[in-house]
C-alpha cells in the first residue's frame, strides 16, 4: 500500500485527462469528478491515511454520511469506485479495494415537483401578452425569446443547461427537429409538432437572423453572449410573480411536467425515456408515482367496484 503523496494527484490528474480524451466526458461530469477525488484526497492527506487502503475508503465513506446527503454521497462514491476501477484495468494497482467494500444506502424517495397544467397555461398567457404588447424593438425581441424559451422547455422537456447550449446547428427549420446533446454526450432527437411554436421558432430566426449566424449560440442576451442558466431563472421567477402565480417555478419543472402530462395521456413510458434522454427505464419510471390526477380518472372510472349495484 502507498502513503498518500503527490503520486495520488499525478494519477488524478491522469485519470480526469483518460476521462476528457477518451471517455469524452462533458465539462460538468469532469467538474464534478475532480471536486470528488479532491476531497478523497485532502480526507487521505489529512488523516495521513493509505490512499489505496480498504479501511481509508470505509472511513471517508463514514466521514460523508456526517457532511453530505444521501444523492451526493452516492455521486462522491461512483466517482471514487470509477477511478479505483480506471487504476485497475491500466494495472496501475493489483487489488481494487472495492472489490471487498459493502456499500449500501437508503436514499431518499423524492417525487418530482410538477407544474399544474392550468399554471402552465397561465404563466404561457402572460408570455405572450408580453410579447404581443412590446412597442419598442428590443423589447418585442426579447419577451419574444423569453416566449419561446418558455415554449421549448416545455414541448422537449430539454434540460436547462440543454436550452442554454442550444446551437444553431442543431436545430433542423424544415422539419422543426431539435438534436438535443444531453448528459454524456448522447444525442436525442425531439420533433416541434405544434403550429403556434413552430412559427415563433420562425419568427425569432428571421428576428436575429443577422446574430445567429455571427453568434454560435441559439439563445443570446443583449451582449449577443450565450443565455446564462440563472438568466432563464429569473426570467421565470418573475413571470410567475407578474401572472400572480404562488407556485415556485424552476426551469426543471417544466421536465417534470412534460413527462407526467404525457404519461397522463397513456402515452409509453419508454417513448417518454427517450425523449427524456434516460439511459434507464428506472429513472424515468419515478413519473409513474407522480400521476395522481391518472390515478384518480381510474380508479373513479375502471375500478371493478362500480359493477356492483348494491341498493341502500
Amino acid at each position: 500500500m502507498e502513503t498518500h503523496s503527490g503520486n495520488f494527484i499525478k494519477l488524478t490528474e491522469e485519470y480526469l485527462h483518460f476521462c476528457i480524451a477518451r471517455k469524452n466526458l462533458d465539462y460538468k461530469t469532469i467538474k464534478s469528478y475532480s471536486i470528488d477525488l479532491k476531497q478523497y484526497s485532502d480526507f487521505i492527506s489529512d488523516f495521513s491515511l493509505t490512499w489505496n487502503d480498504k479501511k481509508s475508503i470505509e472511513k471517508f465513506i463514514e466521514f460523508m454520511h456526517s457532511k453530505f446527503k444521501p444523492k451526493s454521497i452516492k455521486r462522491k462514491i461512483a466517482s471514487l469506485k470509477a477511478f479505483f476501477h480506471y487504476l485497475e484495468i491500466e494495472e496501475i494497482i493489483k487489488v481494487n479495494p472495492f472489490h471487498k467494500i459493502q456499500i449500501k444506502y437508503k436514499e431518499p424517495f423524492i417525487l418530482p415537483k410538477t407544474i399544474p397544467l392550468q399554471t402552465i397555461e397561465r404563466i404561457m398567457s402572460y408570455a405572450y401578452s408580453e410579447y404581443k404588447k412590446q412597442s419598442t424593438y428590443f423589447a418585442h425581441k426579447t419577451a419574444l425569446r423569453n416566449v419561446l424559451i418558455l415554449e421549448l422547455l416545455f414541448a422537449t422537456g430539454m434540460r436547462i443547461s440543454e436550452l442554454c447550449t442550444l446551437t444553431t446547428e442543431q436545430i433542423n427549420f424544415n422539419d422543426y427537429i431539435i438534436k438535443i446533446y444531453g448528459k454524456g454526450s448522447k444525442e436525442r432527437l425531439i420533433q416541434i409538432c405544434n403550429k403556434n411554436v413552430q412559427r415563433l421558432m420562425d419568427e425569432y430566426r428571421n428576428e436575429f437572423y443577422f446574430k445567429l449566424n455571427n453568434y454560435n449560440y441559439f439563445f443570446i442576451n443583449r451582449l449577443n453572449n450565450r443565455l446564462s442558466e440563472q438568466s432563464v431563472r429569473n426570467m421565470i421567477s418573475n413571470y410567475a410573480e407578474k401572472a400572480k402565480i404562488q407556485l415556485h417555478i424552476t426551469p426543471h419543472m417544466f421536465r417534470h411536467s412534460f413527462a407526467t402530462l404525457l404519461l397522463e395521456e397513456d402515452v409509453d413510458i419508454r417513448y417518454i425515456q427517450q425523449m427524456l434522454g434516460h439511459s434507464s427505464i428506472t429513472t424515468t419510471q419515478i413519473y409513474t408515482h407522480t400521476s395522481i390526477n391518472k390515478q384518480k380518472d381510474i380508479l373513479t372510472v375502471k375500478h371493478p367496484r362500480n359493477k356492483i349495484d348494491i341498493g341502500i
